[in-house]
C-alpha cells in the first residue's frame, strides 16, 4: 500500500463519518430534541464510511481487481488490517440498520445507539492504528498518540459537518444545543495540545529513529510541509474556528461566521491527515 493523499482522504471521511453518528447519538439525551440533526447525522455516518472504505480498498490494491483479496484479510486476527476491516464492517452494518429504523419509526433503540457509537471510537481510533502499524518505523505515527489526536479530530470534523448541514435546513436545532458552541471552543484546543505532545515525543526520539524523526518534525515546523501546516492546519484548521466560534460566545448575530468557523474544521481536519502522512520519515534500515 502506498501512503499518499487517497489514504489521508480515506483516514479524513472515516473519521468524520464516524464523529458524525457519535454526534447523532448524542441528541438522545439532549433536552431538547434534534431529530433532523440526528438524521443528517446517521446519512452522513455510513456514507462517509463507506465512501473512504471503498477508497481504502482500491488504495490496497484489491478493488475492483480483487475485491475478495481485501476481504480475505479477516482470516488473518493477528493484523491490524484484519480487524479494521471488521470494525469498518460492524460500524456500516450498525450505522445503515439505525438509520433504516430512524427513517421508519422516526426514533432508534438508544442500545443499538450506544453499539454504533462504541463502533465509530474504534473506527476513529483505527485510524491513527492503522499508521502506526505500519511495516517501517514511522516516529512521527505515534501509537500511543495518534489514535487519541484522531479520535479528537473526528469529533471534530463530524460535529462541524452535521451542524453545517443543519444550519441550511433546521437551524432552531443548531440554536437549541448551546453544548455544541463549549464544545467548538474546547475540541481546537485540545487538538492542538494533542499535535504539540505528537511533535515533542516525535522530536525526543532517540536511537535509530532519531534522525527519521527530526526530519518529521523539521518537515512540519519549517521544512517542505511548514507552510501547509502553519497556514492551512493551524491557522485555518485550528485557530480561525476557534475565534469565530469565541466571537458567537461574545453576542455576534451574523449567520455566516459560525458556518465559515465549520467549513475551516473540515478542512483542517484533511490537513492534519495529509500532513500526518506526507511528512513523516521512515526510520532507515541499516
Amino acid at each position: 500500500m502506498v501512503w499518499d493523499a487517497i489514504i489521508a482522504i480515506y483516514l479524513f471521511l472515516a473519521g468524520l463519518g464516524a464523529g458524525a453518528f457519535a454526534l447523532g447519538t448524542l441528541t438522545n439525551w439532549a433536552k431538547t430534541p434534534a431529530p433532523t440533526m440526528k438524521k443528517i447525522a446517521f446519512i452522513v455516518a455510513p456514507v462517509a464510511v463507506a465512501v473512504g472504505t471503498l477508497m481504502l480498498v482500491v488504495d490496497a490494491h484489491a478493488g475492483l481487481m480483487n475485491p475478495l483479496r481485501f476481504f480475505g484479510l479477516v482470516t488473518n486476527l493477528g493484523s491490524v488490517m484484519a480487524w479494521g476491516v471488521i470494525i469498518l464492517s460492524a460500524f456500516l452494518v450498525v450505522s445503515i440498520v439505525d438509520l433504516i429504523v430512524l427513517l421508519v419509526k422516526k426514533s432508534t433503540p438508544k442500545a443499538l445507539d450506544v453499539v454504533g457509537a462504541v463502533l465509530a471510537v474504534c473506527v476513529a481510533a483505527y485510524t491513527g492504528v492503522l499508521l502506526g502499524d505500519a511495516g517501517v518505523a514511522f516516529p512521527l505515527w505515534n501509537m500511543a498518540v495518534l489514535p487519541i489526536l484522531f479520535i479528537v479530530s473526528a469529533a471534530s470534523t463530524g460535529i462541524a459537518l452535521t451542524v453545517l448541514i443543519t444550519r441550511f435546513v433546521a437551524a432552531d436545532e443548531v440554536a437549541a444545543l448551546p453544548w455544541l458552541g463549549k464544545a467548538g471552543l474546547v475540541l481546537p484546543v485540545l487538538e492542538l495540545a494533542l499535535v504539540i505532545i505528537l511533535l515533542a515525543v516525535t522530536g525526543t526520539a532517540g536511537g535509530s529513529a532519531a534522525a527519521a524523526a527530526a526530519a518529521s518534525v523539521g518537515n512540519l515546523v519549517s521544512g517542505s510541509y511548514a507552510v501547509a501546516f502553519w497556514l492551512g492546519f493551524i491557522v485555518i484548521g485550528l485557530a480561525v474556528p476557534f475565534v469565530l466560534e469565541f466571537m458567537s460566545h461574545r453576542g455576534s448575530q451574523s449567520k455566516a461566521l459560525p458556518m465559515a468557523g465549520e467549513a475551516c474544521v473540515l478542512v483542517g481536519g484533511f490537513m492534519l491527515r495529509y500532513l500526518v502522512i506526507m511528512a513523516a520519515v521512515a526510520v532507515a534500515v541499516a
